[in-house]
């Protein structure tokens, strides 16, 4: 029997390369942070207050990077900073979604950092109250620009980073699909924009993207602001947002087509 013996400089050649840390836990579960690649990524237009920001803000509390944009400096300043917080990646651009160059810099900026887009919010948008007799002119092509336009421009704009399993939510209205006194031109502008939601289903049904129109009613936000009205006749924004994760939440066998949310006490 024999036994082969190696000299120490043969011994010096063998050189021990332990199995990377990731290698050997490949199930090890990592403390979210703001570095980790595997973050989801969500985008929400218009999201530095009101519904928008408990939007992005229930995300971020479940481990999503966030993107958003809006027309002041300061407020998306103090958004990126505040998200951050929850060690969570924050991107903020500034845009005005009525104009169509300034969302398609938007898109190319959510691009340029090359991710996929797992959930998209078309949430920006104004009410203005009126009748369509009276209201200045100008009014409805306002509403449609920064209500509709801006939903159907970055959609389209972002449609290379939506990839099968993602999820788009349209923020339409009670407006939608009741029409009321002063509702005016924004009813006009949330009833094109539930249309566009059930087009775009049809059509990305079959990729395995969902699409969910979103109707809240009346919600505690700065559109409400001088209302006179007390809180109790309001939604909390917290709420809706609670409600558009829940609807994420569900397996990709199923989709909440749409998602209507009304005070307890009833429209105001």
């Amino acid at each position: 029997m024999k036994v082969s013996l190696r000299t120490t400089n043969e011994l010096k050649k063998i050189t021990y390369r332990p199995k990377p840390f990731m290698q050997k836990c490949s199930n090890a579960i990592l403390p979210k942070d703001k570095t980790n690649p595997m973050n989801k990524l969500i985008v929400v237009t218009g999201g530095t207050k009101g519904i928008g920001r408990a939007i992005l803000q229930r995300f971020a509390a479940a481990g999503f990077d966030v993107a958003t944009c809006g027309r002041n400096e300061e407020h998306l300043a103090r958004f990126k900073t505040e998200m951050e917080q929850l060690q969570v990646k924050a991107y903020t651009f500034r845009a005005d979604m009525r104009d169509v160059e300034q969302v398609a810099a938007f898109c190319k900026s959510i691009a340029d950092l090359n991710r996929p887009v797992n959930v998209l919010v078309n949430n920006a948008g104004y009410f203005v109250p009126g009748s369509v007799l009276d209201e200045p002119a100008g009014t409805l092509e306002s509403m449609i620009e920064t209500n509709l336009y801006s939903a159907y421009y970055t959609t389209r704009g972002l449609s290379n980073q939506i990839k099968t399993g993602a999820h788009i939510f349209n923020m339409c209205s009670i407006a939608s699909i009741k029409a009321y006194p002063n509702g005016g031109s924004y009813a006009i502008s949330k009833f094109a924009l539930l249309g566009f939601s059930k087009v775009l289903r049809e059509e990305l049904k079959p990729a395995g993207v969902r699409v969910t129109a979103i109707l809240p009613g009346a919600t505690k936000t700065d559109s409400w602001a001088g209302s006179g009205l007390p809180d109790s006749r309001f939604m909390k924004p917290e709420d809706v947002a609670e409600a558009i994760f829940s609807a994420w939440s569900l397996s990709p066998h199923s989709v909440v087509e749409e998602l209507l949310i009304r005070p307890q006490l009833g429209d105001i």
